[in-house]
């Protein structure tokens, strides 16, 4: 498995493409793994639309895609609730009791304000960050790369 993560990241590095265009792939690819209900398909599909790199919006997605959603709920959750103003336990409370007691008939009957707007706009937050990130490590790197590659061939 190792060995398998391993050729993946040189893969990723080793990409026949512009380093604008692969960072840009893979800031697609992160911020769309961290929203919920979105992942590697809609990844390359924005990426097809922008026309940056899919491979490296499929492996932001997958990297980022389900785990990271989980571990940032909370974030997600006071960050969404101090934009609207309002007491994040509370939205967390109204959240849980919508999660354990979730039908589709209920969730035309919730209040999109106060549980589902926070929630999302905390998303989207953390993955506008989270992408800009990427993006900027991302860049830095293939840059780097490419410059030394340079040095070493001339």
């Amino acid at each position: 498995m190792a060995k398998l993560n391993l050729q993946l990241v040189k893969r990723f590095f080793t990409i026949n493409d512009t380093p604008q265009k692969i960072a840009a792939g893979l800031a697609i690819g992160v911020f769309l793994g961290l929203m919920p209900a979105t992942g590697p398909i809609a990844a390359i599909t924005l990426a097809v639309f922008f026309r940056v790199n899919r491979l490296s919006a499929l492996i932001g997605s997958l990297a980022t895609n389900t785990w990271l959603s989980i571990v940032t709920i909370i974030p997600a959750i006071k960050i969404g609730s101090a934009i609207l103003d309002l007491k994040w336990n509370e939205v967390y409370g109204d959240w849980l009791i919508f999660l354990s007691n979730f039908n589709w008939s209920a969730l035309f009957k919730i209040s999109i304000y106060k549980i589902i707007l926070p929630v999302f706009l905390g998303y989207v937050t953390i993955g506008l960050l989270l992408s800009v990130i990427a993006y900027t490590v991302t860049i830095l790197i293939l840059i780097h790369k490419k410059i030394m590659l340079n040095r070493f061939t001339n």
